[in-house]
C-alpha cells in the first residue's frame, strides 16, 4: 500500500473497544502502558440513542438493527452468512456490541471449563473457573452488577454492587411456576443499575434497555471502562477500519494498518497488539494479515484460525399472560429470572451439557404489530390480543464446537475499502438439536403452569448470532489452538487475543462477563509479565 502515514509508536494498539477491548485498554493504561485503541465505529452521543427518537421501534429495524447486513452503515462490513443456519449480529461503535445488548451477565459454571473431562466432548479449557473468579469480580465492580447471593446452581461469590432488578408481576408469576414444578430459578445478574451507581442513574423500568439508555442505567463500555481509560491517558481513535496487522520477517507484530474516516491509510506502530474484534472480526483480520512469516494468516500455523465457530443455540416457547396488573413490556427485556434446572449433563436426556432458561418480556407497539400480529383483516384483533400480554421463555443452549463451523474470507464480497468480508459456514449440530427439542417441551410445561394461553413453540431462533465464540481458541497444544491460557498467540509472543474467539466451549449462558474477565486476566499478565513491551 503506497504512501501510508506513520503515527507515533505506542506500547500497545488495541483493536476494538467493545466488551473486551475497552477492559484491556483501561487495565493497560492503569498499568502505565501507552495505549491506542482503534475502533471501527463512531462515538455515539447518548442524545441520539434510538430510544430518544419517537420512532425508535422503527429504527430498531433499520439503522439500529442488530444485523450489519440490515443496517449497512458506513462503519459496518457485510457478512456472508448464506451458508449459516444462524445469522450474525453485532454492532460497530465505541462500546462495540455493548451499545446493543440487554446486559444479562450470568457467569460460566466450573463444569464449563472441564467439558471433556466430565462429559467426553469438546476440549477442556487450560484454566479453571476459580482462576477467573477475581477478574469476574473486578469486572462487576467496573460495570456495576445487580444481583443477590445464594444461588444454589453456582459457587458462592462476592456480594454484588446493587440489589437485583425487581422481578415485576410477570417475573413473579414465572417464579411461582418454577416453584410449583420444583425447578431451580434465581434473579438474573445484570449490568443494569437497580440503584444509582458511579454517577449513573437507576433503571426506571421503561423497557427498551436493549437499545441503550440515556440515563446510563444499563452499563456499556463507552460509559464505564472507556472514560476511566481516557483519564489514564489512553487514546480512543474511532472510525478506524483495520486493514491488516503488520508483522516483520521474524514473525513479530509491529503495528496495524488502518483507514481513517476520510479513507486515508495510516500505520499505527506498537510494541504489542491486542485484538478484540469479536469471534467473526478477529479471524477475518488474522486471515487477511498474511505475510512471508505468516503465509496462512497471522497466528495460524495450526490452521485453527476461523475454525470451531460457536453461536448459542436458542429455542423456547411464547404465550400470553392475560391477567397481570402491568403490561409485559414494562421493565428490562431479558433481566428478570433465569433457571438452570437443565444446565448440567444428565445422561437420561440423550444429549451432553445443557441450557439456561431466560425470561423475556414482551415488546412495544411497533414490534408487536410487526412480529405478533400478521397483516390482514384480523391485524387489529391480533394486536389487541398480544399487546402488553405476550411473554417468552427462551433456552440458551451450550453450542459445542465443531471444526466444520467456521469463518473464512469471502472470495468476492468486500467492505467499502475492498477488504474481504467474512464468510460464515455454520450448521446446528445433532447434540444441539436434541437439546433444543428438550428445552421446547420444558418451556411449554412452565408456561402452562404459569397460566399462559395461546402458547406457541419456537424450535430454533435464527437471527440470534450475537454470541460469537471459538474461532481463535486457547489451549496448551499449539497444533490445536491459537493462543495460550493468557490469550498470547502461540506463534507471535507480542500478539494477544481477548474476545470471544478464544473460547474453548460456549457454556449455556451469555458470554460477555466471561469475555471481560478473560480480557482483564490477559491485561494483568501483560502488566506483570510483559514489561518488556512497556516504554
Amino acid at each position: 500500500m503506497a504512501s501510508i502515514t506513520r503515527r507515533e509508536e505506542a506500547d500497545f494498539v488495541v483493536v476494538g473497544s467493545g466488551a473486551s477491548g475497552a477492559a484491556v485498554t483501561w487495565s493497560l493504561a492503569e498499568g502505565g502502558f501507552n495505549v491506542v485503541c482503534l475502533e471501527q465505529g463512531p462515538w455515539i452521543n447518548p442524545k441520539y440513542y434510538a430510544t430518544n427518537s419517537p420512532d425508535w421501534q422503527y429504527l430498531q429495524r433499520t439503522k439500529w438493527d442488530y444485523s450489519p447486513n440490515v443496517r449497512k452503515l458506513p462503519q459496518d462490513y457485510p457478512v456472508n452468512d448464506e451458508n449459516s443456519q444462524i445469522k450474525v449480529v453485532m454492532y460497530n461503535a465505541v462500546g462495540g456490541s455493548t451499545i446493543h445488548w440487554t446486559a444479562h451477565v450470568p457467569r460460566f459454571h466450573p463444569s464449563d471449563f472441564r467439558v471433556k473431562s466430565l462429559d467426553g466432548v469438546a476440549e477442556d479449557w487450560p484454566i479453571s473457573y476459580f482462576e477467573l473468579e477475581p477478574y469476574y469480580d473486578l469486572n462487576d465492580k467496573m460495570m456495576g452488577c445487580s444481583g443477590i447471593n445464594g444461588d444454589p446452581a453456582n459457587p458462592p461469590r462476592s456480594p454484588r454492587q446493587m440489589p437485583p432488578i425487581p422481578l415485576g408481576h410477570d417475573g413473579e408469576r414465572m417464579a411461582r411456576a418454577f416453584d410449583e414444578l420444583g425447578w431451580h430459578w434465581w434473579p438474573s445478574d445484570s449490568h443494569v443499575n437497580s440503584i444509582d451507581y458511579k454517577g449513573r442513574k437507576a433503571c426506571n423500568f421503561c423497557g427498551p434497555v436493549g437499545l441503550n439508555c440515556e440515563r446510563g442505567a444499563r452499563a456499556s463500555t463507552d460509559i464505564t471502562y472507556i472514560p476511566d481509560a481516557t483519564k489514564l491517558g489512553a487514546e480512543i481513535r474511532p472510525n478506524s477500519t483495520i486493514y491488516e496487522i503488520v508483522s516483520d520477517p521474524k514473525g513479530k507484530v509491529r503495528g496495524v494498518n488502518y483507514f481513517t474516516e476520510q479513507g486515508v491509510a495510516e500505520f499505527q506502530p506498537a510494541k504489542g497488539v491486542v485484538v478484540a474484534a469479536n469471534g467473526i472480526g478477529t479471524p477475518r483480520i488474522l486471515l487477511h494479515s498474511k505475510s512471508e512469516s505468516h503465509p496462512t494468516g497471522l497466528a495460524n500455523s495450526s490452521g485453527m484460525v476461523g475454525k470451531n465457530l460457536m453461536f448459542h443455540v436458542y429455542a423456547g416457547a411464547n404465550g400470553l399472560l392475560n391477567d397481570l396488573p402491568t403490561p409485559t413490556y414494562q421493565g428490562p427485556q431479558a433481566l428478570i429470572i433465569m433457571s438452570q434446572e437443565f444446565y448440567e449433563t444428565d445422561p437420561s436426556r440423550g444429549f451432553k451439557r445443557g441450557y439456561t432458561f431466560q425470561i423475556g418480556r414482551g415488546q412495544g407497539p411497533a414490534a408487536t404489530a410487526i412480529g405478533n400480529a400478521p397483516w390482514g383483516a384480523k391485524h387489529h384483533e391480533e394486536f389487541e390480543r398480544n399487546f402488553g400480554k405476550n411473554f417468552g421463555l427462551g433456552a440458551i443452549g451450550d453450542d459445542l464446537p465443531e471444526e466444520i463451523n467456521r469463518v473464512e474470507l469471502d472470495p468476492k464480497l468486500t467492505d467499502r475499502y475492498g477488504i474481504p468480508a467474512p464468510k460464515v459456514i455454520y450448521r446446528v449440530g445433532d447434540n444441539s438439536k436434541k437439546m433444543l427439542a428438550h428445552a421446547v417441551k420444558q418451556a411449554e410445561k412452565v408456561l402452562n403452569k404459569a397460566g399462559a394461553t395461546n402458547i406457541t413453540r419456537n424450535p430454533l431462533s435464527t437471527n440470534t448470532g450475537w454470541h460469537l465464540m471459538g474461532t481463535a481458541r486457547m489451549g496448551e497444544d499449539p497444533s490445536r489452538s491459537v493462543v495460550d491460557n493468557y490469550g498470547q498467540a502461540h506463534d507471535v509472543d507480542n500478539l494477544f487475543i481477548v474476545d470471544g474467539s478464544v473460547f474453548v466451549t460456549g457454556g449455556g449462558v451469555n458470554p460477555t462477563p466471561t469475555i471481560q474477565a478473560l480480557a482483564l486476566r490477559t491485561a494483568d499478565y501483560i502488566r506483570h509479565k510483559r514489561t518488556d513491551l512497556k516504554s
